[in-house]
């Protein structure tokens, strides 16, 4: 089974258009063509149900995408193993990331690693909330994650690469904005904008935890997915939130951040990964993001933990 068909199939399992499929392929339509149907020939199935006006995967094309797909990948490392030599560092890693403060780690990391070990393939996997990075690193789902602290899985290992500090966001005309700093008891009765608490989100725990300790439990009025929701219904005036300093690139209109009054509180936020069974191409990526973001010496104020 010739890997040009495996190739010629997922680009138009992708495309689902003959024409567009061959371009990519930079191939003649009618050479595309018969490649598929040499691959349906061997596999002794169709793939695809052709008409003049679509392409579409038949169920058998469905069953074996998936497999197809892995096939490519494990021919491309091993291609990339012959061209790089038996001393290369080879393989894939899946990392996790999530929210708006990953911008500051994926891109550095990505070319870090392309430039140190391009045997290793990066492959990113966006997550709904970082706070299942612990859990998808246990589990297998990621080799690699990012998660604020703390973990409490015990399978897996973490190691802190920064700290955020926790501030207050709230709408440009509101009674509070033109203060330098905020006490948190003065938003006692604010309706606020967070986090699903069914989620695990360590900022939400942390903002109830914090309003807790001066006497309130914060009215959550509205809850939203990810900090560019959260932040748009605070500009929006919906109400206020406890933020972090990493997300203060996010900033539209209507919107300012504050200081909380008093010693600064931080979340730490760790880098994490398997316990046991970590392997070659997995440990390369983690040393490399040592030493492009080292652990930072502890900051002033208060850890949450």
């Amino acid at each position: 089974m010739h890997l040009k068909y495996l190739r010629a199939f997922a680009v138009l399992a992708e495309e689902l258009h003959f024409g567009r499929a061959a371009e990519r392929l930079a191939v003649a339509q009618p050479q595309l063509s018969v490649w598929i149907r040499r691959l349906e020939q061997e596999l002794g199935v169709v793939l695809f149900d052709r008409t003049s006006r679509s392409v579409r995967l038949t169920d058998a094309g469905h069953a074996v995408h998936g497999p197809i797909l892995k096939t490519l990948e494990s021919a491309s490392l091993i291609e990339r193993a012959a061209m790089l030599g038996s001393s290369a560092v080879v393989g894939q890693v899946v990392v996790g990331y999530a929210g708006a403060s990953s911008r500051d780690v994926v891109p550095p990391l990505a070319k870090a690693v392309r430039a140190a070990e391009p045997g290793i393939e990066l492959k990113l996997k966006s997550l709904v909330y970082g706070g299942l990075a612990p859990a998808d690193v246990a589990s297998g789902a990621i080799d690699i994650g990012f998660a604020r602290l703390p973990v409490r899985d015990k399978d897996v290992r973490v190691r802190v690469f920064t700290y955020e500090r926790i501030m207050v966001a709230l709408p440009e005309d509101h009674l509070l904005a033109s203060a330098a700093s905020i006490q948190l008891r003065d938003l006692a009765r604010e309706p606020f904008v967070a986090f699903p608490a069914t989620i695990g989100s360590n900022l939400r725990d942390a903002t109830t935890r914090l309003a807790l300790e001066v006497g309130f439990s914060p009215h959550v009025m509205q809850e939203a997915p990810d900090s560019y929701a959260v932040l748009s219904l605070v500009a929006a005036g919906v109400g206020v939130t406890l933020t972090l300093s990493s997300v203060q690139h996010i900033n539209p209109p209507g919107l300012v951040f504050r200081e909380l009054a008093g010693p600064p509180v931080h979340l730490a936020v760790a880098v994490v990964w398997r316990g046991q069974g970590v392997g070659r191409a997995t440990q390369a990526v983690l040393d490399i993001f040592e030493q492009i973001m080292p652990t930072p010496p502890v900051p002033a104020g208060r850890i949450l933990d």
